[in-house]
């Protein structure tokens, strides 16, 4: 069952920020609307400024952590958003002992695709290059983060690199090209977004005339072979839900190991609000233990 401050979320975006949306001008207006209010990060989070693979960005630790590298790639459409707007989620992931590397990889319309798969590859490389085995990094994203994550991994695994251990994501923007039925069946359910309209605004500024189904801008259409283990967690009222599902389907379908827990009345990025809804903070608990359990497997295996 559904808490009420699910609820109460959803109610209020649904009749504040979704119609400031769909009458945004344009891609610089709902830049600015994307941006949430500051976040009083918890005081026993440590946050710097770090760089791997060229990318700037935010690395926060907490105690002593799990061992664990966490690459986290923060959602906004491509065009919005960053590594600060996104620390509910980077210091609780923190707090559960991972050392997480947030990027702040290049943004749309000042740079098309396929300038963030570049630094998200770029910064995994760099992860790597600092003698962190493959084995002892995870990955996480929500929205275009989530889709940011997979394209990471197909682009890794078609270079040779090792992948890394497992990956969570949250509400994945995996189908630039917007076929998915929820798209329509969920636009007025949906508490943050309108259907295609919206969705298909930013994912022309990101592409600039490139293919909306080449297999890095929308891994649903990617060959999803010898990917590590996912969880993929997503509202029931999204529009993107349909991203969620056809991934699980193709990427079990693939051979890939999938976890895909659908979840009621939440909104979209609603582990963003991890201070106010209790399913954000499930989720970033249950997304925290997969990735260590995955990983801690995987670790056992190797030394086999």
């Amino acid at each position: 069952m559904a808490s009420w401050q699910a609820y109460v979320a959803s109610w209020i975006l649904k009749r504040g920020l979704k119609p400031r949306l769909r009458a945004a001008r344009d891609i610089f207006e709902s830049r600015r609307l994307l941006k949430p209010p500051p976040y009083r990060v918890p005081r026993d989070v440590r946050i710097a400024a770090r760089e791997f693979g060229g990318v700037r960005g935010e690395w926060l630790e907490c105690g002593s952590g799990n061992g664990l590298v966490l690459l986290y790639l923060h959602g906004g459409g491509y065009f919005a958003c960053s590594p600060e707007t996104h620390r509910p989620i980077t210091a609780g992931f923190a707090r559960q002992g991972f050392r997480v590397f947030a990027p702040d990889y290049r943004l749309a319309p000042e740079h098309h695709f396929p300038a963030a798969v570049d630094d998200a590859v770029a910064v995994y490389r760099g992860v790597l290059a600092e003698h962190i085995q493959a084995s002892d990094v995870v990955v996480a994203g929500e929205s275009a983060g989530g889709g940011l994550a997979l394209a990471l991994m197909v682009a890794s695994r078609d270079a040779g690199v090792p992948l890394p251990a497992a990956a969570a994501l949250f509400s994945p923007w995996t189908d630039l090209a917007g076929t998915g039925e929820s798209l329509r069946a969920n636009a007025r359910r949906c508490a943050m977004f309108a259907g295609g309209p919206g969705i298909q605004q930013a994912a022309g500024a990101y592409l600039n005339g490139a293919d909306p189904c080449h297999p890095l801008a929308s891994p649903l259409y990617a060959d999803l072979r010898g990917l590590p283990p996912l969880l993929i967690h997503v509202g029931k009222n999204e529009v993107l839900l349909d991203d969620s599902v056809r991934l699980a389907d193709r990427a079990r379908a693939s051979g890939v190991r999938v976890e895909l827990k659908v979840w009621t009345a939440v909104p979209h990025a609603w582990q963003l609000a991890q201070s106010t809804i209790p399913e954000a903070r499930q989720s970033l608990q249950e997304a925290g233990a997969f990735l260590q359990q995955v990983a801690a497997h995987h670790a056992s295996s190797n030394a086999r």
